[in-house]
């Protein structure tokens, strides 16, 4: 074993059979401190990203398809037809899809009016999204004939309106003409997106095209799953190249307009874009601050452990193995502060990422609670990250210890 490594193993932090000096304890908190704020921001940014990117996919999907009209006779009605669902089909990236219809709508009470969008609980994303965001009642089983005349409206219009599950409201539609339904209130949804809470209810796919006057095969899109969205510019870019590639071999008979989630979102993930630069921000300080503190605690252990320096100098140690030493003893307490900081701060956000005991002002951050992503990978990575940080900054103050004679040394002792 190295020889340096071998003896800072052995060497007690302490001085003089004391208890470890109060600048060690400050030392070990102020890196366990900086680490547990590090690991706290990464894992909060990245449970918020998640957070909003899974609300944003679940009112848009990773990818829309349009039908574009070609000239002013021609109707958007999209229309899924056997040769689309052969292209889809033999998409490798293609998870899921399903169609999607909308229609304007007025849910009238007799005192108050709301202007909504009625659009289908169609896809299993979108089942699966509004069922995590429901607040009460159910969300209909619109396979049951009995079912297909109950929508699902948020929190926003149920409060605007007075409403609650089990209360019917008249519904006007407005296409070509006015019509009237009168509907019953399932469940209520919350996903604190105002934008989209605000005018967005939910109904049955074959009540929105009956009311639309369209056959059970179309609807205004088509809303696609991919199997990672992180790749979902890419797929974007690769569908559109295969449509037109299917209309030039005349296996389609339409033009059609892709999109996805990143451009219907946009302004949601350029928000979120931010939060990045806030992250390194937080981590440079917290890692300066870390880095300080350990300077500091190597420098009193070097005053403090002057006679070790005469005798390992009078044995005959290089002042290049005694810098080793103490470089050894910081990151032996920059280890002790990593430990400590790393199992304290991921409890707490364990805790937090399955009971929600921290709230947020979801009005601000449209999330009602402090989310969190625990990644293995991220935390080993900033704990590693650290210690190259530390041990390349402890280099440097290493050099006082050339500066301590062993004459000075053994004869201060």
């Amino acid at each position: 074993m190295k020889f340096s490594l071998f003896v800072a193993r052995r060497l007690s932090l302490s001085s003089g059979g004391r208890k470890s000096s109060p600048a060690i304890k400050v030392s070990v908190t102020a890196v366990a401190l900086s680490v547990a704020v590090m690991i706290a921001a990464v894992s909060i940014v990245l449970g918020f990203k998640r957070e909003i990117r899974d609300k944003i996919i679940g009112f848009n999907s990773h990818i829309s398809v349009y039908a574009m009209p070609t000239h002013e006779n021609e109707d958007n009605v999209f229309t899924l037809t056997p040769s689309m669902r052969e292209l889809l089909d033999n998409e490798p990236f293609v998870t899921d899809y399903s169609l999607e219809a909308s229609i304007p709508a007025i849910l009238k009470t007799p005192t108050d009016f709301k202007g909504i969008y009625l659009r289908t609980l169609n896809g299993a994303s979108t089942h699966a999204f509004i069922k995590r965001n429901l607040e009460e009642g159910k969300i209909p089983e619109y396979k049951v004939a009995d079912e297909g005349n109950k929508i699902v409206i948020s929190r926003i219009a149920a409060d605007e309106l007075g409403l609650k599950p089990g209360d019917k409201i008249d519904t006007y539609f407005i296409s070509d003409d006015v019509r009237v339904r009168r509907l019953e209130v399932s469940g209520i949804f919350n996903s604190h997106f105002d934008s989209y809470d605000g005018v967005i209810a939910y109904g049955a796919l074959p009540l929105v095209q009956k009311l639309a006057g369209v056959l059970p095969t179309q609807g205004t899109s088509l809303q696609i799953q991919t199997d990672d969205f992180n790749k979902v510019a890419e797929y974007t870019e690769q569908l559109n190249h295969d449509l037109v590639q299917a209309i030039a071999n005349g296996q389609i008979y339409r033009q059609y307009t892709v999109d996805n989630a990143l451009n219907q979102g946009a302004a949601y993930f350029n928000w979120l874009s931010l939060l990045d630069t806030n992250v390194i921000v937080i981590l440079s300080l917290m890692a300066i601050v870390a880095i300080a503190t350990l300077i500091s605690g190597m420098l009193i252990l070097i005053l403090d452990k002057k006679s070790f320096i005469g005798v390992a100098r009078a044995m005959g140690a290089s002042i290049g193995q005694v810098r080793e030493v103490f470089i050894y003893l910081a990151l032996k307490v920059a280890f002790i502060g990593l430990i400590i900081g790393n199992i304290l701060t991921i409890a707490i956000l364990s805790a937090q990422q399955h009971w929600h005991f921290l709230p947020l002002d979801a009005d601000a951050y449209y999330i009602d609670f402090v989310p969190v992503q625990l990644d293995v990978w991220w935390i080993l990575l900033l704990n590693a990250v650290c210690l190259v940080l530390i041990y390349v900054a402890l280099i440097l103050p290493s050099r006082f210890v050339a500066g301590i004679s062993p004459t000075d040394a053994m004869r201060t002792e």
